[in-house]
């Protein structure tokens, strides 16, 4: 799964916690984190202290992989190609 903001990482964690049919307060329990915090985390909160995140994913048995991008693997910028387009080689009109 592809992780990319604070969103994505509590979307990860709920649903991994649902699918093992844990509640807040379990994972919180093996996590050794408020069920509290919990919450916030799986809510996207941003300030979630990254320790006890991966110490979460860890009490679910997720590891972390971190990879960057291929180069020019980043998506078509429209604006920029017709920027170009119409600055570069004349209008299309």
């Amino acid at each position: 799964m592809r992780i990319s903001d604070a969103r994505d990482l509590g979307l990860f964690v709920r649903q991994s916690r649902q699918d093992k049919g844990w509640t807040q307060a379990h994972l919180a329990q093996r996590a050794g984190v408020s069920r509290r915090w919990l919450s916030d985390l799986e809510a996207g909160k941003t300030s979630a202290e990254v320790g006890l995140a991966l110490r979460t994913l860890s009490a679910l048995g997720a590891t972390v992989n971190v990879s960057f991008p291929p180069p020019g693997a980043n998506g078509i910028d429209l604006d920029e190609l017709l920027k170009d387009f119409e600055g570069g080689r004349g209008r299309a009109d």
